[in-house]
């Protein structure tokens, strides 16, 4: 039931958070923010290689890239210095580190990963840049990663599978396929591997395999006392089988959210989950018919289950005191929005998403944020009109929200300043 009424809020253009309440007037950049709520702008025109931020202090926001194609320049890591009034007054570039989206602050040091190394830089005083070169923690990461710790030295990296499905590379993406059991992915990526955050030289199958079934995600944190994932469902299932699956259905193959243990299968590439039936279904490449339920105990169930293409870019649990009691200890996740969208259709995502966790740790019905990023309309929220695509999320030392997008490199600061 949940899910049905976000569904049919977020299908009639209306916030759930917002529904009850109009939206600040001359917000900046017309976002919609619940009440209290007001965003100014960090920095602008960083590029749209931007992409996650991490706090190494109050002045100090260091910002992961991830080049666009490869005639695109290098960028490195992006450190901006910010001034007392929250605002960028000096950028600098370091590195030739790119095309990942991990980036962390751990014990005083950043990590952050390139396409198949994880790497460790350390800081000396108060310099922006370092001046040390940085150390290789985890080499042979196979592709874009997201990272995590826990307080226990504890390094989580999850890496993605290698599409929609277990197929060769280079396989199209609408074409029906057969779905070898058991997928020869698995072994390798496509879950999550734990390794010792504090050792330098490791290898990735050195590591342990901790969880698997991952088709991509960019979202990985810790909270609660245990990892969380958000990841993106597949795409045009409905395109390679469409006897099977409907368009309809095809806008219900979720992205979803899980509480990840030792041990969690979240499902790819054999099951996927249905946003408005919540219930998890054989993929057609293994004899799903699109309509039976999988009964196997054991793949997990999604602590929140969102529409197909939302695309969750990141995911940040608010810990701080600045926000009203209501926001704390609950999680705040960028919807980048689909990538491939209709020219002349519109997408779901393209806002922040926010998911309450109560007091038992249990997750309770999302509801958008932030919203307007794309345009003051639901037409605008599609990849080739959109202003603003949400991309990248942190909680600032000072406890506001900071969001990067991707399309021109724009940061906000979210406060609460009372209603």
């Amino acid at each position: 039931m949940v899910m049905k009424i976000l569904a049919v809020l977020l299908a009639a253009g209306i916030s759930p958070v917002l529904a009850a309440a109009t939206a600040n007037a001359a917000e900046t950049d017309d976002l919609k923010l619940p009440p209290g709520f007001h965003a100014t702008v960090v920095a602008e025109g960083l590029g749209e290689s931007v992409r996650h931020m991490a706090f190494r202090d109050a002045s100090r926001l260091y910002i992961s890239t991830e080049r666009q194609s490869k005639d695109a320049p290098n960028v490195g890591i992006i450190a901006l210095h910010l001034d007392a009034k929250h605002v960028a007054d000096k950028t600098v570039h370091f590195s030739d580190i790119d095309n990942g989206t991990g980036i962390a602050f751990y014990k005083g040091a950043l990590y952050t990963t390139s396409a198949d190394t994880l790497y460790r830089f350390k800081f000396k005083g108060s310099e922006l840049a370092p001046s040390a070169a940085p150390e290789t923690i985890v080499s042979n990461v196979p592709g874009r990663a997201a990272i995590a710790f826990d307080d226990k030295n504890n390094l989580f990296i999850a890496a993605g599978g290698i599409g929609n499905v277990c197929a060769p590379p280079g396989t199209p993406r609408n074409v029906k396929t057969v779905g070898p059991r058991p997928c020869p992915v698995l072994e390798t990526r496509a879950g999550v591997w734990r390794f010792d955050a504090t050792k330098p030289g490791q290898s990735w199958l050195g590591g342990e395999h901790y969880a698997t079934g991952i088709r991509d995600t960019n979202a990985l944190a810790f909270a609660h006392g245990a990892l969380y994932a958000v990841l993106y469902g597949r795409d045009q299932a409905e395109k390679a089988y469409p006897e099977i699956i409907s368009p309809e259905a095809g806008a219900h193959v979720a992205d979803e959210m899980f509480r990840v243990e030792k041990g969690t299968d979240m499902g790819w590439p054999y099951t996927h989950y249905d946003s408005a039936l919540k219930i998890r279904l054989d993929a057609p490449e293994y004899g799903g018919d699109g309509k039976t339920p999988v009964t196997d105990p054991k793949y997990a169930v999604p602590v929140v289950a969102f529409p197909a293409h939302v695309a969750p870019q990141d995911v940040v649990f608010y810990n701080a005191k600045q926000f009203p009691m209501e926001f704390r200890g609950g999680a705040f996740i960028p919807f980048h929005g689909a990538g491939n969208a209709d020219p002349v259709g519109h997408d779901d995502g393209f806002n922040v998403m926010f998911v309450p966790f109560g007091k038992d740790g249990v997750a309770q019905m999302p509801m958008v944020f932030a919203d307007g990023f794309a345009g003051p309309t639901r037409e605008e929220k599609n990849v080739k009109r959109a202003r603003y695509r949400p991309v990248g999320i942190a909680v600032g030392p000072d406890g506001a929200l900071y969001v990067s997008e991707s399309n021109k490199g724009r940061i906000w600061r979210i406060a609460y300043t009372g209603r």
